[in-house]
């Protein structure tokens, strides 16, 4: 089946090149190249806002054996740039399936290459960081490969990038609660995932989602017993609304949790620096050390952004005192925030990975629940 595709090249910004084959549309795709390690959930993956402009490499060797269904997307669309694979699936075998993966790729527009190296391609990634990357197959193959690295070179870079706006909701809508209504959250759209609000509808809050533009009069107007700030892609030090708006909440001592770019929203608010990781945590068995509780958890990552705050000391700030509350394991990147009061009370937490975690695993599903605590203790 390969040997039918037609050809297609890989080009990193430092002139690593990668022959393969087509997969998904035929035709030119430039972004931001970075690893997932995932073995399953290619699907939620693929349609999370937050990997917005970028070529996803994919470290498990066989990908589409479960196709593509209409239950388990995160958004409404795909929102990779690129997509990149080892050795697709020839057929899907999956009860829920119906279509092939490279079918969607290809309806919804995503290049891909597949029949490369992706082991030598995520070590170079590895060792020299995440970097842009191009695709192109079919006769852009062709083309003299100084002109398709110079189309590489000349795409805008990750960091700087504002990208939260592109891939929000425009209106506000209303995610009921399951049940009896026990509390409303506002919820700020930066790239939200469908399965966060339903967890939080499965808690009884009714959550009012709010594009990234939102006011804090548009907040005040929910009434909310809490804010969220979701995930999202782009550079947190572009994120100057979202960080003005999240300190207008604090002041008020509204109770907050955030995700992924909402801890690094959080962390700034808190008077902390961001900072691009070399190559990021992709992926959905990252090992992070929960420093309430103790426990270590298995938990989906997609960050290439991580909040600089000192790991083992306390940092007053103007709305109480913030700690680091998780950490990753692998390399001491912060993976939580939380603040107290003076006397010790939580008022606001964040995490920097996914605990909704649509594909798994569930071990930071917990989170949850801690939020209703606090929306509880608030009341």
């Amino acid at each position: 089946m390969l040997s039918s595709r037609e050809p297609a090249i890989l080009i990193l910004e430092d002139g690593r090149t990668f022959t393969g084959r087509a997969y998904g549309r035929v035709g030119t795709t430039v972004g931001e190249a970075v690893f997932s390690t995932g073995m399953t959930g290619y699907q939620e993956t693929l349609t999370d806002p937050s990997y917005h402009r970028q070529v996803v490499v994919m470290t498990a060797p066989h990908v589409g054996n479960t196709g593509w269904n209409d239950e388990d997307d995160e958004s409404s669309r795909i929102w990779v740039a690129g997509y990149v694979v080892r050795d697709p699936a020839v057929r899907p075998s999956n009860w829920r399936s119906r279509r092939s993966l490279e079918s969607e790729l290809d309806r919804q527009g995503v290049v891909g290459i597949s029949d490369l190296d992706t082991r030598a391609l995520t070590r170079h990634l590895r060792e020299r960081g995440a970097m842009r990357a191009g695709i192109f197959s079919g006769p852009a193959a062709g083309m003299p490969r100084e002109q398709l690295l110079a189309q590489v070179t000349g795409a805008p870079q990750m960091a700087g990038a504002a990208l939260a706006a592109e891939v929000a909701t425009k209106e506000a809508y209303v995610v009921p609660a399951v049940g009896e209504r026990r509390f409303t959250v506002a919820a700020l759209d930066l790239g939200i995932k469908a399965m966060t609000p339903e967890l939080m509808a499965q808690r009884g809050i009714e959550v009012h989602v709010l594009p990234a533009t939102a006011s804090v009069e548009q907040v005040r107007e929910v009434r909310p017993d809490g804010v969220f700030f979701s995930n999202g892609p782009g550079d947190p030090a572009t994120a100057d609304h979202e960080v003005e708006l999240l300190k207008a909440v604090l002041g008020e001592g509204i109770p907050y949790f955030g995700i992924c770019f909402g801890n690094q929203i959080f962390g700034r608010a808190l008077g902390f620096g961001t900072y691009k990781l070399k190559y990021g945590h992709r992926g959905i068995n990252q090992p992070v050390m929960d420093r309430t509780t103790g426990k270590v958890e298995v938990t989906a990552h997609n960050h290439g952004f991580a909040v600089d705050a000192p790991l083992d000391a306390d940092t007053e700030t103007p709305f109480g005192w913030a700690r680091v509350s998780h950490v990753c394991l692998n390399d001491d990147v912060v993976e939580g925030l939380e603040l107290r009061t003076p006397e010790g009370e939580l008022t606001a937490f964040s995490v920097q990975y996914h605990p909704e975690a649509a594909a798994g695993p569930h071990d930071a599903a917990y989170l949850f629940d801690r939020f209703v605590s606090l929306l509880e203790g608030s009341k």
